[in-house]
């Protein structure tokens, strides 16, 4: 099926670059000479277009890897190598009802609507304005603002939704919440929570338990890439360590 109006593609350069656009009535300027946009309509995903100066670049339908790689950022996102993880961990699946605190640009709003959809929901509590507006620009962009209520809300009052399936905090004190969260999750369900320092991770462990949490866990997820050049396999020269230790915890309903 070839690509049609409004579609979102990634084009890769022959250096390996990407470039995220929308197909539409203009032209997309590179080092390597104009991609007409509309041109993209004759072709389809995995095919290659052509600048005005004969270069060829390949157009693929972006991931969600791809998306939150280039959704507009104005703070710190969670990265992909801990969202497959938080998504797998939460058990996020579709018709998911989710809430998250600390929406900043948006990255893992981004994730948890791909996943909930077509039938869940993400509610989103953000207390800054200017990041809640970056979060809904980015939302609106990649197509997924429909599965997604945001709140400009400060969770110190709790949260509006109740038996929900999963709750992640990435917030500075998440543990002032946590009997806010044991109020809003299903009993067995899973808490989530980002943190960047040890001494959250300590504060936070003190007040599980008292919050009638279980089966907590604490991780770090490094990432390591290799050069691709198969008579000189070996890692790249800089890796992504540290952004972030992750915590899950469940719910164990009051005896």
């Amino acid at each position: 099926m070839r690509w049609q109006p409004n579609d979102l593609v990634l084009i890769l350069s022959p250096e390996g670059k990407r470039f995220l656009v929308r197909i539409g009535p203009k032209k997309f300027s590179t080092h390597h000479g104009e991609i007409n946009l509309e041109a993209l309509t004759q072709i389809s995903p995995g095919d290659v277009i052509y600048t005005h100066k004969n270069i060829p670049f390949i157009t693929v339908k972006p991931t969600l890897y791809d998306l939150i790689f280039r959704i507009k950022r104005i703070t710190q996102i969670i990265y992909p190598k801990e969202l497959g993880y938080i998504l797998i961990r939460l058990g996020i699946k579709p018709g998911s009802r989710v809430i998250e605190c600390g929406s900043g640009s948006g990255a893992l709003t981004l994730a948890l609507a791909w996943w909930v959809r077509p039938n869940g929901r993400v509610y989103s509590y953000e207390k800054e304005e200017r990041f809640l507006k970056v979060c809904l620009e980015n939302l609106n962009y990649v197509g997924l603002k429909e599965w997604v209520e945001l709140k400009h809300k400060n969770i110190g009052n709790g949260f509006d939704e109740k038996n929900v399936d999963a709750i992640f905090l990435d917030v500075k004190t998440p543990w002032m919440y946590f009997h806010h969260a044991w109020e809003a999750l299903k009993g067995g369900c899973v808490l989530g929570i980002l943190v960047p320092t040890t001494n959250q991770i300590t504060e936070s462990l003190k007040f599980l338990e008292k919050n009638l949490f279980k089966d907590i866990e604490i991780i770090e997820i490094l990432l390591r890439r290799y050069k691709t050049v198969a008579e000189r396999l070996r890692p790249e020269d800089r890796m992504v360590a540290h952004t972030g230790y992750l915590i899950f915890a469940r719910k164990v309903n009051d005896k």
